[in-house]
């Protein structure tokens, strides 16, 4: 590949939370992706881009403080290399306290450009993360870099601090550094469904198509696209130590960031006379790694595709599991009582056990009676029925509920005379259908009004009453 001149960019804006970071870390590890020699800067003392690359400055050993404020510091051994073709130099914290430690420093803005003449020929492209703020770090930043690109939201109060930001460059330009340029702008947390967004975006380009031939430092610069869209992943993968193409390479956010950067080498490589068939092409070393990439996830993929794939061994494990299912469940039409009593065997004696396998068996089994009985039951019912809004009605007189029972009483008694049947079903205590009608009416009756007192007792003898104890145990 011809040599080319590195190509060393800051990224710059003086308004925080808007992507510098993120935009760094990603167009950088595209680049190297590439196959291409990068270096990332890490310029801010909160240290962002190094905690994005998984690296700790304060344990990793010298950083960008050492090289600024120690003259015998070798800036080689601040660098680390985070990935294939990508190194870092770190920052920490405790570059907060470089500016003040630089004051008396004669050239303290240049200090960065002088060391990194050392080592200039090893990379072939820069990018610098500078903090939100005009001090002697950004300065530093800005004196290394041939130009700025500027991260920023589409968005009205962002291109108002556009502005601000231009008017710092120039003033850089016309001292400190005759060569340093706007290089356009990076959208991020892209909205294209609004209409703000695209009103914006159409400003930022009917701008810089405006101060085209101007000679000004903005002469040439333009809105980089595509546009980052908003994506959450690029928020997630800073915290596990990683590049959105180590996280998630395949999301909006991974793919963007991935065009953005080759369009970003195809446009210097060929300003700088490479032949546009090969311009912004990964190196046949990086186009190996990537294929290996590739087909080590499509490898994982087809393992987690075949580990859920419907085949006849996994239908008939699913066909046992119903069935094993199906004999644990309950039997269908069990009482509750039923299964309590079956429930409560343990420490139970063996009579205890047989007389509630028989009350069990009685509740579960309900039997029918002859159709004299239950024409009885019927005509029982309806007069209960029938009697009940009277008995609940507040104003009634005791004699009406006490007629209430009486007729609950007559009903109960031709059914206990019906039949031999009904005899034996009551003498063995199980509830039928005649009872089940019958006593919550009875009930209901009773206790129908609360201001009278209550009715005469019935004879505990009674076969009802023996049915309801029954009933409640």
């Amino acid at each position: 590949m011809t040599q080319i001149p590195p190509r060393i960019t800051a990224l710059l804006n003086q308004k925080g939370g808007v992507g510098k970071t993120t935009s760094t870390v990603s167009i950088g590890a595209a680049i190297a992706l590439l196959g291409r020699r990068t270096l990332l800067i890490d310029l801010d003392p909160q240290a962002h881009l190094s905690l994005h690359l998984g690296v700790d400055g304060s344990a990793v050993g010298k950083t960008v403080y050492d090289a600024l404020v120690d003259p015998d510091c070798d800036l080689r051994e601040c660098l680390v290399q985070v990935r294939d073709n990508l190194r870092l130099l770190p920052s920490t914290t405790d570059l907060a306290g470089a500016e003040t430690e630089l004051a008396q420093h004669p050239d303290r803005n240049r200090i960065l450009r002088t060391r990194f003449e050392e080592i200039a020929d090893e990379f072939e492209y820069v990018l610098i993360d500078c903090p939100p703020s005009l001090n002697v770090l950004t300065l530093n930043g800005l004196c290394l870099a041939d130009e700025v690109l500027v991260p920023m939201q589409a968005q009205f109060l962002a291109m108002q601090g556009l502005t601000k930001l231009l008017e710092t460059v120039q003033i850089l330009s016309q001292g400190l550094n005759p060569s340093l340029k706007i290089g356009g702008v990076v959208l991020c947390m892209h909205e294209t469904q609004t209409s703000h967004s695209r009103e914006v975006v159409q400003e930022l380009a009917n701008f810089f198509d405006e101060s085209a031939g101007s000679g000004l430092p903005w002469d040439g610069a333009k809105v980089l696209m595509p546009a980052i869209r908003r994506n959450i992943k690029l928020a997630e993968a800073p915290s596990f130590g990683q590049t959105i193409f180590d996280y998630a390479p395949w999301c909006p956010g991974a793919i963007d960031y991935r065009t953005l950067a080759e369009r970003f080498v195809r446009e210097w490589e060929i300003a700088h006379g490479v032949d546009p068939s090969a311009a912004g092409k990964p190196t046949p070393a990086a186009a190996a790694a990537a294929a290996a990439a590739a087909a080590a996830a499509a490898a994982a993929a087809a393992s987690a595709v075949a580990s859920t794939r419907f085949t006849p061994e996994s239908a008939a494990a699913a066909r046992a599991a119903r069935a094993a299912r199906k004999s644990s469940a309950p039997m269908v039409g069990a009482s509750v009582d039923g299964v309590r009593a079956a429930k409560s065997d343990v420490g139970r004696s063996d009579a205890e056990k047989k007389m509630s396998d028989v009350t069990s068996s009685a509740a579960i089994v309900e039997p029918r009676l002859p159709q004299a009985v239950s024409d009885t039951a019927r005509v029982a019912a309806k007069t209960v029925s029938a009697a009940t809004p009277v008995a609940t009605a507040p104003a009634k007189s005791k004699a009406r509920a006490k007629s209430v029972a009486a007729a609950s009483t007559t009903a109960a008694a031709s059914v206990a005379g019906a039949g031999s049947l009904e005899e034996s079903i009551v003498s063995n205590s199980a509830p039928t259908k005649v009872g089940s009608a019958v006593a919550p009416a009875v009930a209901a009756a009773a206790g129908a009004s609360t201001a009278e007192p209550e009715p005469e007792p019935i004879d505990p003898s009674h076969p009802f009453r023996a049915a309801t104890r029954q009933r409640g145990s």
